[in-house]
Parts: structure tokens; C-alpha cells; sequence
């Protein structure tokens, strides 16, 4: 366990920083313009292990790797026609892309779960770009939180979550989109989709020409942000509720609205990018029941309600 977490400046000292630590085999938490992630070498079995050591993470859900750009993914993984047209479609941006491994691609083995397949993105936020560049290697990160707690949007929720467990935060701010990136996947050729996220299914359709499929639920995760109960606040939640009942908060969006209100606008990205942060306000608030407005299912609102969803799942809090 780390001694202490620092926090640095997203400035070019900051950055450097940020990387020498890498290359030293520790983990670093760095924005992304979905969330932050925790960064470590995504060759480095040690530093990978610490990854899942810092969340409590289990060993059997796999993480994404980050890198600068296609050229770099497409020495890790076997690019089809359809996966290079939603890399050069989207990227870099917020879409995850899980794809074959090539052998000796030299990733951890901690990073894929022992899948044969990998999960690759090329962020676009230019604090995570700056890193990726000065660091010239690729970089597993999942969420910077506690495993299964709400992901964080600001340096501020890094530490609240993990001070003590990291070696460092790189603080960019604010992220921008605010929920975690879109996963496809393919089965022979078949586009899937994995998790709803930051770049809409209906874009990704239109590209491909073709609809996405959704799997079903598997016993393990094939991909990363596929376990039943995420993203939890403390409280219990409950969703598509119209109004509160005794002893609940409400986090409201649009005209029903709440102690905390996701878009008084009814706008989606305005109400993707407050997610996270409204559900920190209301377990720093103390919080133990927390009810949802109804959220529209379309375009943002469906990755919107998928977290949702999964912070409500029944989950052990023995």
C-alpha cells in the first residue's frame, strides 16, 4: 500500500511526474473525458496487481487498456474492417473496442483476465493524451474508485476513494461526459454491445450500417463494466420514481425535480456529465435512500440508465 497520495498539476512538470511514476511501476490516477481512471502499465503484472489491490477489484473482471493512438492499438489487437471504421469514426473519444489479442502483443495477462481478447481505447481528454505521450506506452485503467462504488469526475473523488492506496492523482478538472465509454465487442464479425456509454449505439450503428446486439449477462465478465452491481452509492436507490417517500433524497431530472436536480433542462449531456458528481454529493450528505427520476431511454439516457440500473442492483453490504 502506498505511503501517501500526492496530487499534481496537469502542467508539464505534473505530467512528467505522472509518467516517471509509471515507468516505476505505480499507480497514477489521471483524467479521461468519461471518468478518471487509475493508471499502471498495462504490461507490468506487478503494477497491474496493484490496480486491483488499490479498488478491491476482482481478479476476473478485465480492464481497458489506453493508448495514444490506432497505430499503438493495432499492435495490441487484430483489427477487422468494422472495428478500424469505428476507430477512425470515434477515436479518440470515448469508445472502448474489445478485440483479439495478438500474440506477443506483451500485455499483462492481469489486464485481459486471461481472455484471448483485449479492450482498447484512445482517450481524448489532453491531460490523459499528454500522459499516454510522455509515458510511450500503453496503460490499463479502470475507473479510479473503489470497485463497485460511483466512478469519479473530479481529482477530489480519487482521493476521497483512494487516498492511501495510489501513488498519485494528475488533476485535470472536471471530466467533461462524465459516464465511462461505450464497449463493443464483435461475435464473428456481428457488432455487440457491451455497455451503453459516452458515444450513442445509434451513432455507432449508423457507421457500421448495421444494428447492435446486447448479450446476455454473462456468469463472467467478457469485458470490462459488465458486473451486475456498479457504480453504488451507500444508499439504497430506486428508480423511475415521480416523487420521494419518507426518508428518501430525490435526485430529479427535468421537471421532476429533487434536493439535486441531473438537468432542470431535461438536457443529456448535461445530466451524464452530473451523474457521478450528484451521487458523491449525496453519500458525502449521508444519504441512505435515494430515489430517481424517470430518464428518457435514448440517445446518452441509455448509458445514463444502465449506471443507474446497476447502482441500484441488490448488492452484499455485509
Amino acid at each position: 500500500m502506498e505511503k501517501a497520495t500526492i496530487t499534481l498539476a496537469a502542467d508539464a512538470d505534473g505530467i512528467a511526474r505522472a509518467a516517471a511514476l509509471l515507468r516505476e511501476g505505480r499507480q497514477v490516477a489521471f483524467p479521461t473525458e468519461t471518468v478518471y481512471g487509475l493508471g499502471a502499465d498495462a504490461r507490468d503484472d506487478r503494477a497491474v496487481a496493484g490496480i486491483y489491490a488499490a479498488k478491491g477489484r476482482p481478479a476476473f473482471n478485465p480492464l481497458i487498456v489506453h493508448v495514444a493512438d490506432t497505430d499503438t492499438a493495432q499492435q495490441i489487437a487484430a483489427f477487422s474492417p468494422k472495428a478500424r471504421a469505428l476507430a477512425d469514426a470515434f477515436w479518440p473519444g470515448p469508445l472502448t473496442l474489445v478485440l483479439p489479442l495478438r500474440a506477443g502483443a506483451g500485455i499483462s495477462r492481469l489486464v485481459t483476465a486471461g481472455l484471448d481478447s483485449v479492450a482498447l481505447r484512445v482517450p481524448a481528454h489532453p491531460v490523459a493524451r499528454a500522459l499516454l505521450a510522455a509515458f510511450g506506452g500503453p496503460v490499463a485503467a479502470p475507473s479510479a474508485n473503489p470497485s463497485g462504488r460511483i466512478s469519479p469526475t473530479t481529482a477530489a473523488h480519487v482521493v476521497a476513494g483512494l487516498s492511501g492506496r495510489i501513488a498519485a492523482v494528475l488533476d485535470g478538472g472536471a471530466t467533461p461526459v462524465g459516464v465511462e465509454s461505450t464497449i463493443v465487442g464483435f461475435d464473428s464479425d456481428a457488432p455487440v454491445l457491451l455497455r451503453p456509454g459516452g458515444v450513442a449505439g445509434e451513432d455507432i450503428a449508423r457507421v457500421l450500417g448495421q444494428p447492435l446486439r446486447r448479450p446476455d449477462s454473462p456468469a463472467q465478465p467478457t469485458s470490462p463494466g459488465q458486473l451486475a452491481s456498479h457504480y453504488a452509492p451507500r444508499g439504497r436507490v430506486r428508480l423511475e420514481a415521480t416523487e420521494a417517500h419518507p426518508g428518501e433524497v430525490m435526485l430529479g431530472f427535468g421537471p421532476v425535480d429533487g434536493a439535486l436536480n441531473l438537468s432542470p433542462s431535461a438536457d443529456m449531456t448535461e445530466a451524464a456529465a452530473n451523474l457521478f458528481a450528484m451521487l458523491h454529493r449525496l453519500d458525502e450528505a449521508g444519504a441512505e435512500a435515494i430515489c430517481v427520476a424517470p430518464i428518457p431511454r435514448r440517445g446518452l439516457g441509455v448509458a445514463i440508465n444502465d449506471r443507474l440500473a446497476r447502482a441500484a442492483a441488490p448488492r452484499d453490504r455485509s
